[in-house]
């Protein structure tokens, strides 16, 4: 398994070391376009191989994407990052001519790669990306439900003081502060409803600050967050390199599941070797399928600006 990370920022270092550490692929390429940068990272990284106990070999390389051929599966983290109070959308004039450019470099040295986007804003992004390249809707997802519903579990464990490993909940819709819906009718510890556990005021503070737990980290960093993209990142590469089946909420191109069509938007997705196996629809309430709506008409809004 052959797996390129393009931009070796924090996301797509951190990207690298976790699929490294996790030691389920033979190879992962970095590449940026600052000289030297992903040659340096992937210096570093390797030389934590020994005390990390993995054998994938990381290699880097300055904007030649020759070396990046025959991959299975390429990560896009390329593009410039948030700051303190940009919205996702204000990245757009730059990212979209970056994220089409990779695209299509990708698919000229590795024609049948599975394309994971993480520029932001990411939903536009995706769909750039398959308008860009053409291919096949389960060959191209979007990382941000994963990364989404990771925080979401992470604010409900902090409210139900427990492990995170107990709590299981999904955030559908847009990657945006305003356009993500956390699902806490559904969310569960250990099978049982959280509702059983917190309260409406507490259900309601768990979404709001998921919802702008992007925005809440790059207020304290300065920048975009990158251990959690990069994790998220990871563990929907392995579930394709392993064809694991793992369900993740990703950003999928619809043709009428949900009602919509001719959008990426996240949505629960089985994926495995062939990248989104199966888009899952889920039995929503009304004020979710009235959100999932809302937030699909501020993609559709977004993608207009491409």
């Amino acid at each position: 398994m052959k797996v390129t990370v393009v931009g070796a920022g924090a996301v797509g270092a951190s990207c690298a070391e976790y699929i490294a550490i996790k030691d389920f692929a033979a190879e992962v390429v970095l590449i940026d376009i600052k000289e030297g940068f992903a040659e340096g990272k992937a210096m570093d990284l390797m030389q934590t191989a020994s005390l990390n106990s993995f054998d994938t070999k990381i290699t880097g390389t300055t904007n030649d994407y020759s070396k990046t051929a025959n991959s299975d599966v390429a990560v896009i983290t390329s593009g410039i990052p948030r700051k303190p109070g940009m919205t996702r959308e204000e990245l757009i004039s730059t990212n979209a001519g970056i994220v089409k450019s990779v695209a299509e470099n990708l698919i000229k040295h590795s024609p049948n790669v599975i394309i994971i986007v993480v520029s932001n804003p990411m939903d536009t992004m995706t769909y750039l990306a398959h308008k860009a390249t053409g291919l096949p809707k389960n060959r191209i997802i979007g990382m941000g439900g994963a990364l989404d519903s990771a925080r979401f579990k992470y604010r409900l464990s902090e409210a139900l003081d427990c492990p995170a490993s107990d709590v299981d909940g999904m955030v559908i819709g847009g990657h945006s502060d305003t356009g993500m819906i956390p699902l806490t009718r559904l969310a569960t510890r250990n099978s049982v409803p959280v509702s059983k556990f917190l309260s409406a005021d507490q259900l309601t503070y768990v979404k709001e600050e998921t919802k702008v737990g992007g925005a809440t980290l790059t207020k304290l960093l300065g920048t975009s967050a990158w251990y959690a993209p990069g994790a998220a990142v990871s563990a929907m590469v392995q579930a394709i390199a392993c064809d694991t089946k793992k369900m993740f909420p990703s950003s999928c191109m619809l043709d009428g599941e949900y009602g919509l069509s001719d959008i990426c938007i996240g949505v629960p997705a089985i994926i495995g070797r062939n990248g989104v196996e199966k888009i899952v629809e889920i039995e929503l309430d009304a004020e979710e399928k009235a959100k999932l709506e809302e937030s699909a008409a501020a993609v559709s809004k977004t993608n207009g600006l491409l």
